[in-house]
């Protein structure tokens, strides 16, 4: 099923996104957080790079890192691990 039509359930049918480009220190920043928060709560995630999806480049090129909960985006630049993990619980 699609990320985009997915609904809030368990942690094992959430998906986190990870939309990032090599050599970004933010993206590496943010990387930190989301497996740390995904691995404590169980919750599968996934990484994309920008400079391999021209869709994903031309939608989020100027806000990376993107961080997608869902296929939904959750929030982009920084991550807060405290709000990640409050909209995965």
């Amino acid at each position: 099923m699609s990320p985009l039509f997915r609904r809030a359930g368990p942690p094992r049918d959430r998906l986190v996104t990870l939309i990032r480009k090599p050599g970004c220190h933010l993206c590496d920043d943010a990387q930190v957080v989301v497996e740390k928060v995904c691995s404590e709560l169980g919750v599968p995630w996934e990484q994309k790079d920008i400079t391999e999806d021209r869709e994903l480049y031309e939608k989020y090129w100027e806000q990376i890192p993107v961080v997608l909960v869902d296929g939904r985006q959750h929030t982009f630049w920084r991550v807060n691990e405290d709000r990640l993990r409050k909209a995965l619980g």
